[in-house]
């Protein structure tokens, strides 16, 4: 984690400093065995590793780009600049954590950028539940969507911006996982520990507390995140 925001900065701070467009795009993906960090900007000028002197302040962006990272390159036009750094295996307690059985069924709710929204996911997820069959406590999983389609709505809306929506969607995996996705236009979460913790108000705390398993991820092209609730239905409920 640490190699690849370094990366990221370095070749941020590199297109920032040649570019002379107005925009500058970050992607970061996963592919393969590999997580791919690209930056572009509008300059077609080549970027070059420089060997800077022992008293220079700058110059050591793509030289440390070279010597940290499995590969970089740039596009043959010159605007994109691009590096990959191999996936390592993280703890084993984490690996299984992060383990999600094949879904099986799964059905979208749109939902209007207001505050109305949570009351109508909470309407709306009475008839979803009961079509995708979920043998868990369904009361539960309402109140679970509730909180994240009110945290949405407080903290994934941009005031008087156009074009904002709110989704949802609820999936059954192949283990009797309810999986409650909400998705906001907010493309980060940076006190989310915090949320979490109570910290911040009691509306993710409170899903934590019920025993739902509480992740976050960006959508592609950074147009947005999704908050996930993992509930997972209890034994006796499910004949195990």
């Amino acid at each position: 984690m640490d190699t690849a925001e370094l990366l990221l900065t370095e070749l941020v701070t590199n297109a920032l400093r040649y570019s002379s467009g107005p925009d500058i795009s970050v992607c970061v993906y996963l592919e393969d065995r590999f997580c791919v960090i690209k930056v572009s900007h509008s300059s077609p000028a080549q970027p070059r590793v420089c060997h800077a002197g022992p008293t220079d302040e700058g110059g050591r962006g793509l030289l440390l780009v070279d010597a940290l990272a499995h590969a970089w390159g740039v596009s043959s036009d010159g605007t994109t600049t691009w590096c990959t750094l191999p996936l390592t295996e993280g703890p084993p307690e984490m690996e299984s954590a992060a383990v999600i059985a094949p879904v099986l069924r799964e059905i979208p709710m749109d939902l209007p950028a207001d505050p109305s929204a949570a009351r109508l996911a909470r309407i709306q997820a009475r008839t979803v539940l009961t079509r995708l069959g979920w043998p868990g406590d369904q009361h539960l999983a309402i109140d679970i969507l509730h909180a994240l389609v009110d945290n949405a709505i407080e903290h994934g809306l941009t005031q008087e911006a156009d074009g904002q929506c709110i989704t949802a969607c609820l999936s059954v995996t192949e283990a009797h996982e309810l999986l409650i996705d909400v998705r906001d236009p907010a493309p980060s979460f940076p006190q989310f520990e915090e949320a979490k913790a109570g910290q911040l108000g009691r509306g993710l705390w409170d899903v934590v507390r019920q025993g739902a398993e509480l992740t976050w991820f960006v959508t592609p092209n950074f147009t947005g995140k999704t908050v996930r609730a993992i509930v997972r239905a209890e034994r006796e409920r499910v004949g195990l």
